[in-house]
């Protein structure tokens, strides 16, 4: 991790930020409102859903990423503030607006995110209360109940922060996320904020970021749905003390190494938290015949219910696993294709492999974390995702939740 130390906390862990929460009664009987703050104004990055339909929030941080300039992030969980018309617009910018007020700085430096149900106004009486009170409990200690409060189906907060020498100067960077449903590859219904107390310059910063998610958040998958609220926001204020980095110093290499560290693993919390699972499986495919056709196979798999299924069930069926790569639209040649779990070899040539039996498959799919590796042996491409089984669970919880 080229020198990068695991501290304790999150957003709050870097020099010169605060956080808090409070409950604001949107929908649920716990804290429902979060808030981020830098001490001074901040560069910021960021990168959102690919879904065509999307949240209000999405569209006005989109508009003010193009200053590159932060100093607070306001959160609301319960309402996705989605598919409401141009009143989703206009409630997202009343919310930049109170928190500026209340926190008395610019509201064009004020971000908003929102995560919940599709398609209900935001309840704005509520939400203008649970601002106002979020910056009387803003702290150096508000991290953890900041990460607590933007949780939906969560069952557990999702928080990571690593210190790291860079030219001499002690640099953090902390983050939280949340997520557990609706989430694939290429942005999710997740929302994740990561501080960092480095100065750094702001192309550069985007760079980093966009490098990180495409290696983390773009990587993980519970059940294939893409979100339309999916944010991911990265804050620089320079506390730290460093010289402006950019990608030209010698050290950005571990800046940037500090960066995806974090982002990967809020993204693998998310995986497995994900809603009912009970495995964590990573997906690997090499051999085909290019790296976007490894994805398509990767994707295939992972997303596959059939699949998932089966390993929530402790059924080794690998026949299901090779039948996606099939339809996947990567180039398969079927007597080409192997296929292990972990380093045990299940299927060689496209056929049941000598010398391993079902037991040992079953042993295997039995592990709360294990790896299936497709080699489609047709080239040089590849692609990994971090994906988990799905249960009956999974379904529970998603026909339960609008009610």
């Amino acid at each position: 991790m080229n020198g990068c130390v695991v501290i304790e906390g999150g957003v709050t862990a870097p020099k010169g930020y605060k956080a808090g929460a409070v409950q604001a009664g949107i929908k649920y009987p716990k804290p429902d409102m979060a808030m981020i703050l830098s001490d001074k104004p901040a560069v910021i990055a960021g990168t959102f859903t690919r879904n065509k339909i999307q949240g209000a929030h999405v569209k006005l941080c989109r508009e003010r990423l193009i200053s590159r300039k932060a100093q607070a992030i306001v959160v609301n969980s319960g309402c996705a503030n989605a598919c409401v018309g141009p009143q989703g617009i206009h409630d997202a910018m009343k919310m930049a607006k109170i928190a500026g007020t209340s926190l008395h700085i610019n509201e064009k430096l004020v971000f908003v995110c929102s995560t919940g149900t599709i398609g209900i106004p935001l309840p704005m009486d509520k939400i203008e209360k649970g601002i106002v009170e979020a910056v009387k409990v803003l702290s150096v200690d508000g991290g953890n109940a900041a990460a607590k409060a933007i949780m939906t189906t969560d069952t557990v907060d999702k928080q990571y922060a690593v210190e790291v020498l860079i030219n001499g100067t002690a640099v953090r960077v902390g983050g939280m996320a949340k997520g557990a449903g609706m989430i694939e590859p290429n942005m999710a219904t997740m929302l994740s904020f990561i501080t960092t107390d480095a100065a750094v310059e702001p192309k550069a910063l985007q760079t980093c970021l966009s490098a990180a998610v495409a290696e983390s958040f773009n990587r993980i998958s519970v059940d294939g749905d893409q979100s339309c609220n999916d944010t991911v926001l990265l804050m620089a204020n320079g506390f730290a003390g460093n010289k402006i980095l950019d990608s030209k110093d010698p050290e950005w290499a571990v800046f940037c190494d500090a960066v995806n560290v974090v982002a990967k693993e809020l993204a693998m919390k998310i995986v497995r938290d994900g809603e009912g699972s009970t495995k964590f499986v990573t997906v690997t495919v090499s051999g085909a015949v290019s790296n976007t056709q490894a994805k398509m196979a990767t994707r295939a798999i992972a997303n596959s219910l059939l699949v998932k299924t089966s390993w929530f069930g402790g059924d080794p069926n690998w026949g299901r696993i090779i039948d996606a790569v099939g339809y996947s639209g990567a180039e398969v040649i079927e007597d080409q294709v192997d296929i292990s779990f972990n380093d045990l070899m299940a299927v060689k040539g496209g056929r049941k492999a000598t010398g391993v039996s079902i037991k040992d498959l079953e042993k295997i799919i039995a592990q709360k974390t294990f790896t299936i590796e497709v080699n489609l042996n047709l080239g040089k491409g590849k692609d990994f995702v971090y994906t988990c089984d799905c249960s009956e669970e999974y379904v529970k919880i998603n026909a339960e939740y609008m009610t």
